[in-house]
């Protein structure tokens, strides 16, 4: 139909004409109210944001000269934060002699990860960056 008589429909009706796609040949419209559809769109993304979740980074420091039983420690509390749903970054600092045997501290990093492995993905393998080693974990989904 014509947009005069699709105007005049929508004008009878209170309502709005709103053009579905306009690059179409005829352009597609729709009589509907308008500023209700607005709301409702406004309304769905709000619920969408607010049921999303937000993960979070968090941070464990160990050392290259850890013991097994503060690993067992740092790892326990590694697997509550991968249980919740957040990514570990897992950092080793460095210090005087220590930058000469980075091999040492991957191997730490290495431990580490087979502890926790029944509950995290290495999303960024063990890496020298400066004077840190850095690893980075998610959850398994």
């Amino acid at each position: 139909m014509s947009s005069q008589e699709a105007l005049k429909i929508a004008y009878d009706a209170d309502l709005d004409l709103v053009k579905i796609s306009p690059n179409a040949q005829p352009p597609v419209c729709k009589v509907m109210n308008y500023g209700k559809y607005k709301f409702e769109q406004i309304k769905r993304q709000k619920e969408a944001r607010k049921n999303q979740k937000v993960v979070e980074l968090k941070e464990i420091w160990l050392s290259m000269t850890i013991d097994v039983g503060d690993l067992n420690v740092k790892a326990k509390q590694a697997q509550k934060f991968l249980s919740a749903g957040n990514k570990i970054k897992v950092s080793i600092r460095m210090r005087g002699r220590q930058n000469a045997h980075s091999d040492l501290g991957v191997e730490v990093m290495n431990k580490f990860y087979q502890i926790v492995e029944n509950d995290a993905v290495i999303e960024k393998k063990p890496l020298l960056e400066g004077r840190n080693i850095l690893m980075i974990l998610a959850p398994k989904a």
